[in-house]
Formats: C-alpha cells, structure tokens, sequence
C-alpha cells in the first residue's frame, strides 16, 4: 500500500480529539504507515462499521479531504466507501468512512489461494477503469505531475537507498532519464491511484466487490496502474501471480509500460 502501510505492531489509541466520532464503540488499528497515518476499524461485526482515517498536520502527502472529494465523485459510477465525516485541526486531518461489505483481498484466507485472488483484482481493476468517464473526471494523476514530485524529492537529497531493489543499481541521473522519456500512452482511463492488493475488496464468494484508498484518483494512462498492481502481487502473495492477474484484467502485459510505471511509482 502507499507509503509502505503495514498491521501495527501494537495497539493505537485513537486521538482525543476524535473521540466523538468513535463514540463508545471499540476501535482496532489495522493499517499504519511511515508517515504517521493511521487507519482503525471502528464497531468491526456490527451494522455500525466503519473506518477512522488519521494523518498528522506533518504528513503533507497524506490528504484525507482529497479522498474525500475522489470518493465523492467516484460513487455515482462504482461502489466505494460512503463519506460520513471529515475534517482537520491543529494536530492532523481525518476521514470518516462506512464499511463496505466483504474484506480485503490479502486477508489470510484469501492468501491462502491467491491465484483466483490475482484474477479478480484484474477484473475489478478493469471494472474501475471502464466504469469512470475519463473526461468528466477533475482530478490528475498524470505522468507530468507526478515526475513534478520526482524532482522534488531527487532534489531533496533523496536517492537509490530509498527505492525499490529493482530500481537500486540507477543512478538518479539515469532514473531521472528514464522518467523523462515516457512511453506513448496506451488508453488514458481514470486510474485507482494506488491499485495495490489490499485495497481490492472481495465478497464472501470470492468475485471482486469494491475498492478502498482512493486519495491519488486521477486520470493516466491505465498502465500506471496495471504496473502497480501487478507488482504488488508479489509483495503480498510472492512471485508467480502476474499471469493470473492479466488474464483478469484482459490484457497482455508490456514489458516497457510496466518498467517505466514501476519506476515512477517507486521515485514518486
């Protein structure tokens, strides 16, 4: 998931200040992430369910009202989360979502079997990319915005230490070239944004229900996201499962789109 998200290693209570929206009902962190961000599942098993996002006032890459005005959007043609609260203060910014039905598609008894899982992540992305008018969409997640943040990051000081091993034996000179020359785009769409496993939803028979995370929403070329989700096949499963997800998602992989996505998902 973005920013290297992950189970805690231990419980997180919620902020004070959010306390009203948890009210008495028991809540559970189940997503963390290296910037501070939390996500709780709040009355989990109750038709009261729902999910309480938190990012500090200095994660500035983390944006809940974003998602919220994506997800907004996003619903009148696709089944995502419903909004019922956001808002910030001095010390962060929050986001209130009613669960969806079903569970993420790297619950373990999903793993278990992931080749079927791999399948229907294909299917939902491709689902998600027909079903969104690219051009009635107001948000951008475009190639040249995106390597606008590569530079910025690059020109912080950031370098090979911090990508992916794949990415490692770059210089940032030669990371940047690439990024410079994109391939020609292959079918703009409006893409996920984050199309990582865990933000698939299945349903109890297994097939594709909905998807989560929706913050980068924003058109591009649908191999931004076809890159992404299939490497991230191997993060959560382990290798092997690329195949499973094309044929899925009804399309032959290409090796060019995939390298140079990858790449600038690692660098953005």
């Amino acid at each position: 998931m973005s920013f290297a998200a992950k189970a805690p290693e231990h419980e997180i209570p919620v902020p004070r200040v959010l306390a009203r929206l948890v009210g008495g009902d028991p809540a559970r962190a189940v997503w963390v992430n290296r910037l501070g961000g939390v996500t709780w599942s709040i009355a989990e098993g109750t038709p009261r369910h729902r999910y309480l996002k938190w990012a500090p006032a200095e994660a500035l890459h983390l944006d809940p009202e974003a998602e919220r005005r994506r997800m907004e959007w996003a619903a009148r043609w696709v089944r995502v989360p419903r909004v019922l609260d956001s808002g910030e203060e001095g010390t962060g910014r929050w986001l209130l979502t009613e669960a969806l039905p079903g569970t993420s598609a790297v619950a373990p008894h999903w793993s278990a079997d992931p080749g079927p899982v791999a399948a229907e992540i294909g299917r939902g992305l491709r689902v998600l990319h027909e079903a969104l008018p690219c051009e009635e969409c107001p948000f951008d997640w475009s190639d040249g915005e995106r390597l606008e943040r590569v530079r910025e990051r690059l020109a912080a000081g950031e370098g090979p230490e911090r990508w992916a091993p794949e990415h490692r034996g770059l210089s940032v000179e030669e990371a940047l070239a690439r990024l410079e020359n994109p391939p020609a785009a292959d079918l703009p769409v409006v893409c996920h944004g984050d199309a990582c496993a865990p933000n698939t939803l299945l349903g109890d028979d297994g097939r594709f229900l909905g998807h989560v995370d929706l913050g980068r929403l924003g058109t591009a070329d649908r191999w931004a996201d076809l890159a992404v989700a299939s490497w991230s096949l191997e993060w959560n499963y382990g290798p092997g499962h690329e195949e499973a997800f094309f044929e899925g998602y009804g399309v032959a992989p290409d090796t060019d789109r995939i390298a140079y996505y990858r790449l600038l998902w690692d660098l953005s």
